[in-house]
């Protein structure tokens, strides 16, 4: 999570800032954020998808019901009842030309500090205990695929939570030798998010709240997007965002997020985004877009990056569409009470006699 700036320089920066953030609480109410990434969060190591390196996996199977979910392309994702019992056909792939033995496991994962976080080495979790592999090694010849089966079977007594876990495919150098090498080992997966309980699946959601520019220390643009998980399942945060109507009439982007944010219930976090080196201070329009699987927010405003490096600006202007909707509520009252005052007033004079 990127630092904030430890101290105001200054009385006359802090009461700037406090004024902008009152203007912006009255004039415009936070935006509600119109929701696959592998990378690990803190401590994590990457499940890297087939493709990127000598050894790959990925899933063969979608469910029909979350075929429109891009997180279920990469990920095993779902809701199911306490004693279900359900498979995942997965593909393992030898990129290299030569052969290789792999090792099969399942083994446990958190979600904490806006990452997702695989335990270490082969350490079991509930989840990972429940999940058993149709083999436990293959030798695969080189540029080869194979199909591996993945059952998850959930215990009746299983409490209601959303649980997380990775299925390993685990590749090692040989071990070290009489001079002290060290054996290195390389392994790839599948993450799982296994949420547990009756009924049905538990909402998904999360809200943008404040936006912030800033230059990093060498004078690039960047965006500090402050977002809160309002739902009730772990999501996996990444998106981008377009400037418009800048000095000159600019326009620039889209730019992507840095990376993908894991973040569980109720917890929240900065999302960032690096923009483009040579970009002026501003002002900007600014539309961001957060997605995690099918939930997709958007944010919307004004903003100007600070000029020198290493500094943060004022919190951007949001345009809220619900400010604009409650504004507009208002004015539809104040005119129907106008029109009832005016009524009355004619009904009343109507009604009092006039002198002989």
């Amino acid at each position: 999570m990127p630092d904030r700036p430890p101290h105001p320089p200054c009385r006359a920066v802090r009461a700037a800032l406090l004024t902008a953030l009152l203007l912006a609480f009255v004039a415009a109410p936070a935006a509600v954020a119109a929701g696959a990434a592998t990378a690990g969060g803190p401590g994590g190591e990457p499940a890297r998808p087939a493709g990127r390196s000598i050894l790959g996996i990925r899933l063969l199977e979608i469910p029909a019901n979350r075929m429109n979910d891009p997180r279920s392309h990469a990920f095993i994702v779902d809701h199911v009842n306490p004693g279900t019992t359900f498979t995942r056909r997965l593909e393992i792939h030898n990129a290299s030309s030569r052969p290789q033995h792999v090792e099969l496991y399942a083994a446990g994962a958190s979600v904490k500090d806006g990452g997702f976080v695989f335990d270490p080495g082969r350490t079991a979790n509930e989840l990972s205990s429940w999940i058993t592999l149709d083999r436990s090694a293959l030798d695969l010849p080189g540029r080869s695929r194979v199909p591996v089966k993945a059952t998850v079977a959930v215990p009746a007594w299983a409490t209601k939570a959303e649980r997380y876990a990775v299925i390993w495919a685990e590749l090692s150098s040989p071990a070290p030798g009489p001079q002290g090498n060290i054996a290195l080992v390389h392994r790839v997966g599948i993450r799982a998010y296994l949420d547990i309980g009756p009924g049905g699946e538990p909402p998904s959601d999360f809200e943008i709240g404040q936006i912030i520019p800033q230059r990093t220390e060498d004078g690039q643009p960047k965006i500090i997007a402050a977002v809160a998980n309002t739902g009730q399942r772990a999501l996996d945060l990444e998106g981008q965002v377009s400037l418009s109507e800048g000095p000159s009439s600019m326009s620039a982007g889209p730019f992507s997020t840095e990376h993908a944010t894991t973040l569980a219930p109720g917890d929240h976090t900065d999302v960032a985004v690096l923009l483009g080196d040579d970009l002026p201070d501003g002002p900007w329009k600014f539309h961001l877009t957060l997605h995690s699987g099918r939930i997709e927010r958007t944010a919307t405003g004004t903003l100007t990056f600070p000029t020198r490096p290493g500094t943060w600006g004022l919190p951007a202007a949001l345009s809220s569409p619900l400010g604009a909707s409650l504004s507009l509520a208002a004015l539809i009252a104040f005119v129907a009470a106008l029109a009832l005052l005016i009524g009355f007033r004619r009904s009343r004079a109507r009604r009092v006699p006039t002198a002989p």
